[in-house]
């Protein structure tokens, strides 16, 4: 990675951190709807994007940023009341982190290209777990469509206020 290259890269680790920050916000109330049957695979994801988090706050600091905060609470994409919605609602975190690591996929090089890759491959199938549907191109933005990218405000959980 060049010099020139730094800023790009650092802002796709922010928006992939802050990504990860709003599925971990989701996951708890997923968790708390779910229901008995799929608590365990909630519960799973629950911890690989608490551990992908912190991974990125790590990131972030050895490229000298300063990590994104979590809000204290996030906006939903839609009203979550039952275990139907919580499922939902679970496919739709994936799919929305899968697009921030497909931009951290083209903003980076090398070994953490390869670990993006890997977390974008992770989220489309556990969006897929979640959804029983699959894409051709997870993480694009265009077979949402969606008039952002990846990362813009269409697919990432926006924080309430």
């Amino acid at each position: 990675m060049s010099e020139r290259d730094r800023p790009a890269e650092l802002t796709a680790l922010q928006a992939a951190l802050a990504a990860e920050h709003a599925a971990v916000y989701g996951y708890g109330v997923v968790g708390g709807l779910v229901g008995d049957k799929r608590l365990k695979q909630a519960r799973a994801a629950y911890d690989a994007h608490r551990a992908s988090r912190d991974a990125l706050v790590r990131e972030v600091r050895e490229l000298g940023g300063e990590p994104v905060a979590a809000s204290a609470a996030y906006a939903l994409p839609f009203q979550v009341a039952d275990s139907a919605a919580a499922v939902r609602l679970a496919a739709d975190l994936e799919e929305r982190v899968a697009g921030v690591y497909s931009d951290l996929v083209r903003a980076t090089t090398g070994q953490r290209r390869g670990a993006a890759a890997g977390s974008l491959r992770e989220a489309a199938v556990r969006a897929v777990r979640w959804s029983g549907e699959s894409v051709a191109f997870p993480g694009l933005a265009e077979r949402t469509g969606g008039d952002t990218g990846a990362a813009g405000p269409s697919t990432s959980a926006s924080p309430s206020r």
